[in-house]
């Protein structure tokens, strides 16, 4: 493989091609109008305008995105996470064209892409699941029935969803029709696909993931796990690793379940396998995402290992290079996604000038960004700015770096998530792990965060005056100058 396009923008982007580029492998960026300066764009070996803005007329855009890897000769074709990177058609088109897709085999992301789909799979091998239905249904009754077994409150659920669409809690059965109603008008608005289930709510969950590794020789192993239980409206934004409370037996078993579920779908490459995680300890299979997450640098910063590096080389047919068994935890690991959002507002996007962009550096931080200063962050598409990832030898010192980072991270122009990430790392729920997917809802508001940096603004204020004055109290040493009258009178 001596050339990749990369089908993405901004930070994942740049983040494939700096490994491409490690590796000796020439890249190719594909980039809207809006992304013209984008770093991603002046770091590739060649850049190919694909379109307007908006993402349907340009990054979705799968026969365009085909058309450029053929006229520039690309050998791979690498979708990043997001816009095609879970689209089985798209990975078929490229392995019919010649062109091998730096991902899961096509029937692998059609598997698990269904939520219906991945549970029965995921129950044939012995995958703990969440108590309800494992078919789609849109009978009320039969959905009442369902409500009666397994308790209140239920959870109804897309079969084709993420991102928190098509999905409502249910607390009492007198609800359940008009939720159940609303639940599928979402699911064929967002995805096309009205189908639900129900299972049983879990209430105050934690949300593990595990990050499992397979080859084209059947190996498959399991890189640990990812606490990502700290969530706003079903969206991670911190997330660490390993998780705090997980237990080496604990670790042993969910990781072996999630081998069980890549091997149900003969998975290949790097993917994710999500658990819920109930108030006693016991996981629960969730759903596969088949593709790169967001936060994998934790799991690159705990084994030593370049996920995207294997990606290629799994791609390129070759074998692991290890087992389970020489896989072990180096230190913890934590990620911040630094959002171009206002979280005084509720987290409403906000878009502008970087008048000011300067990431912080040092030993254990990692910045994966997609900016440079004086850029504009645009409207048309995620508003993740950068991922802001420390190392430290415990979750103690990967917390206090983690501060000293996001002190150091300078943003202007825009508002960002960075004053909640300090709220994050400064709250005692956060610091004694005893938080759940409910820790915004329950710790945190504008008005707390507001209070927050109006505190640290007053400490700051009343320690320059202190300054101030002991540098006045100061004794004054008088310059001794040398003085020709002195020395004629000698």
């Amino acid at each position: 493989m001596k050339k990749i396009l990369v089908a993405n923008r901004g930070e994942i982007a740049l983040r494939v091609m700096r490994t491409a580029r490690r590796m000796g492998i020439r890249t190719v960026a594909v980039y809207s109008e809006a992304d013209r300066r984008s770093p991603h764009v002046r770091f590739a070996d060649e850049a190919v305008c694909i379109g307007p803005a908006p993402s349907s007329k340009s990054y979705l855009l799968g026969d365009v995105i085909l058309d450029v890897a053929r006229q520039t000769g690309a050998d791979g074709i690498h979708p990043g996470y997001g816009f095609l990177s879970e689209n089985a058609g798209f990975a078929q088109k490229v392995s019919d064209a010649g062109i091998v897709f730096i991902g899961p085999r096509p029937k692998s992301i059609e598997m698990m892409g269904s939520k219906l789909a991945a549970k029965e799979a995921a129950k044939q091998f012995n995958v703990p699941m969440v108590p309800g239905i494992e078919q789609a249904i849109t009978d009320v009754e039969m959905a009442k029935e369902i409500g009666r077994r397994v308790g209140y409150p239920v959870l109804i659920k897309a079969s084709a969803g993420g991102g928190g669409k098509g999905m409502r809690v249910v607390e009492r059965e007198e609800d359940l029709k008009e939720q159940m109603e609303r639940a599928i008008s979402e699911a064929v608005s967002a995805f096309g696909d009205g189908s639900v289930f129900i299972e049983k709510f879990v209430e105050s969950p934690r949300h593990v993931e595990v990050q499992i590794l397979g080859d084209t020789h059947g190996n498959v192993v399991y890189l640990f796990e990812r606490e990502c239980s700290v969530q706003r409206r079903h969206q991670k934004v911190v997330e660490e690793a390993p998780c705090a409370i997980v237990s080496p037996e604990m670790r042993k078993a969910m990781g072996e379940a999630a081998v069980r579920v890549a091997k149900a779908c003969d998975y290949v490459g790097a993917g994710t396998v999500e658990f819920l995680v109930d108030a006693n300890r016991d996981f629960f299979f969730l759903e596969m995402n088949t593709r790169l997450q967001v936060e994998h640098p934790v799991t690159e910063f705990i084994t030593g290992l370049d996920l995207v590096e294997w990606q290629i080389r799994v791609a390129r047919g070759e074998q692991l290079a290890f087992t389970q068994e020489n896989l072990s935890i180096q230190g913890h690991a934590m990620e911040l996604r630094v959002c171009a959002e206002d979280p005084l507002n509720n987290f409403l996007p906000s878009v502008g000038t970087l008048q000011r962009y300067r990431i912080p550096v040092g030993p254990g931080i990692r910045v994966d960004d997609g900016y440079t200063e004086g850029m504009e962050v645009p409207i048309f598409y995620d508003p993740l700015l950068a991922k802001l990832v420390v190392h430290g030898k415990n979750r103690a010192e990967a917390i206090q770096k983690m501060k000293e980072a996001i002190a150091a991270y300078e943003v202007e122009g825009v508002a960002t998530t960075l004053p909640f990430g300090r709220f994050v790392m400064d709250h005692p729920a956060f610091v004694s792990a005893g938080f759940d997917t409910n820790f915004i809802k329950l710790y945190f508001t504008p008005e707390l965060l507001l209070a927050e940096n109006e505190a640290q603004a007053l400490v700051a204020a009343k320690l320059a005056l202190r300054l101030h004055y002991l540098e006045k109290r100061k004794l004054k040493v008088v310059e001794t100058v040398s003085s020709a009258w002195m020395n004629r009178s000698k």
